[in-house]
């Protein structure tokens, strides 16, 4: 199974992916400027989602009021013709851990 869900809204699919903060300090300057430098050549909309605030990816004042901590739990949504390669781009920087630990 997939670990992207598909939905279909007014602006076409979007696709969102679950992902962990498993790096020591969480989102702080480093890991914000990383997730806007990876999404920012993304053609579609990428919003990083936490307790239902949705913020826009490309946006590093955005990500840093998330309160990303460590063990955090968000959701990747991301919606336009490369969502896909967006979400996996994305979440490996999760899974890397930010390339800090």
């Amino acid at each position: 199974m997939s670990p992207e869900t598909a939905q279909k809204n007014a602006g076409g699919s979007t696709l969102t992916r679950d992902v962990s903060v498993l790096n020591r300090y969480g989102i702080h300057a480093r890991p914000a400027a990383l997730l806007v430098k990876t999404a920012t050549p993304f053609a579609c909309e990428i919003l990083i989602e936490k307790n239902g605030v949705k913020v826009n990816a490309k946006s590093i004042m955005g990500l840093l009021t998330l309160e990303g901590n460590h063990g955090a739990k968000l959701k990747i949504h991301a919606t336009g013709a490369d969502a896909a390669d967006a979400l996996a781009a994305l979440a490996d920087l999760f899974e890397r851990k930010f390339f800090e630990d």
